[in-house]
């Protein structure tokens, strides 16, 4: 890893006598503290993480706040709000080191993207973005709803979209134009989310990861996705599961801009 790496996607989860999980969940993962992630950080050779408030909290953003506030100089956090959250309650997260709201269509203690428009408007003064956890393959209208929102957008785990509907089809072409016009960032993560083999390397996402890179590399983030909580494959090892960016991005200048420069843009570091 290049010094200054970022990991841009990870959740930490529990102690859940503290931070009990939401009672309307789609999945109920294990405990997942701080202390487990910066320790992989360290073993990976990262400096920075993203935290991502998992859908099983809901708008409950009080763990990963407090795991922001104990890690101030490493971490960068991305919530989920509504759009009756309090101006003061806003200004306290951006103070934390919060730089995006997620709006999640795939699992039960997400947001609509019905909201997505009033919690654009909320957000907008403070220069954060909207990350979308969705299938692209089935939001015909994504490309003119994330025009509509006049900010960032960051999509999750490459479009989350069949790998078998490959990097041709209409949706991920137009994720792709979207890159290339400078409407959104998309993360290079979890690959085992949308994989159609066993295991690694999830041959079948190489081509995606590869045609996403090459349509806009200024516009590409990694992340772990750890503890990979929706999962449903074999655990991955995550020294190989990072080692599966070399083959997805085999220019080292292009994988720095990926893993430092252009992290430290979209989460405003430094």
């Amino acid at each position: 890893m290049p010094p200054g790496a970022w990991d841009c996607h990870c959740h930490v989860l529990g102690p859940t006598d503290r931070y009990p999980y939401w009672p309307d969940r789609s999945y109920t993962p294990p405990e997942a503290p701080l202390s487990r992630y910066l320790a992989l950080l360290d073993l990976l050779g990262v400096e920075h993480g993203v935290l991502v408030q998992p859908s099983v909290y809901g708008t409950d953003n009080r763990m990963l706040l407090d795991s922001l506030k104990a890690e101030p100089r490493r971490l960068r956090g991305v919530v989920v709000i509504d759009a009756t959250i309090a101006d003061r309650e806003l200004e306290a997260m951006h103070a934390a080191g919060v730089r995006g709201a997620r709006v999640n269509l795939l699992f039960r203690g997400g947001v609509s993207f019905a909201a997505a428009e009033a919690i654009a408007d909320r957000i907008r003064p403070l220069g954060w973005h909207i990350q979308f956890l969705l299938d692209i393959s089935q939001t015909p209208d994504l490309h003119q709803a994330v025009k509509r929102l006049r900010l960032p957008v960051v999509i999750d785990h490459m479009g989350h979209f069949p790998a078998s509907h490959g990097a041709t089809s209409p949706a991920f072409r137009d994720l792709r134009a979207m890159l290339a016009e400078g409407l959104a960032w998309v993360k290079l993560s979890a690959p085992y989310l949308f994989t159609r083999q066993p295991g690694m390397p999830y041959a079948d996402v190489t081509p995606i990861a590869r045609a996403l890179v090459e349509a806009a590399p200024g516009r590409c983030v990694w992340g772990t996705d750890w503890p990979h909580p929706a999962n449903k494959l074999a655990m991955p090892d995550d020294g190989p599961l990072t080692d599966l960016l070399g083959d997805w991005v085999p220019d080292e200048a292009v994988r720095r801009r990926i893993l430092v420069e252009n992290p430290k843009a979209l989460y405003g570091f430094g």
